[in-house]
């Protein structure tokens, strides 16, 4: 699942997030989602979210619940 749209994301969710400094080179962040930035309800580069380590970036991919590995 991609996170443009804002119903698919939740609290707790595992997701890969690109950070606004690796917007260019693609790179991903995993982490748990603490908060959910965005109002609108899709964006076109994803939902904007803080993560429980205080990194925002926007949703690139769900990875699943919390404790999932997701095989990563």
């Amino acid at each position: 699942m991609n996170g443009q749209n804002r119903s698919d994301v939740r609290r707790g969710l595992r997701v890969a997030i690109v950070l606004k400094e690796d917007q260019r080179t693609g790179r991903l962040t995993e982490g748990v989602v603490s908060d959910i930035l965005t109002n609108s309800p899709t964006h076109p580069h994803g939902i904007k979210v803080r993560l429980e380590s205080g990194l925002v970036g926007r949703v690139k991919e769900i990875l699943g619940p919390e404790g999932a590995s997701g095989g990563r």
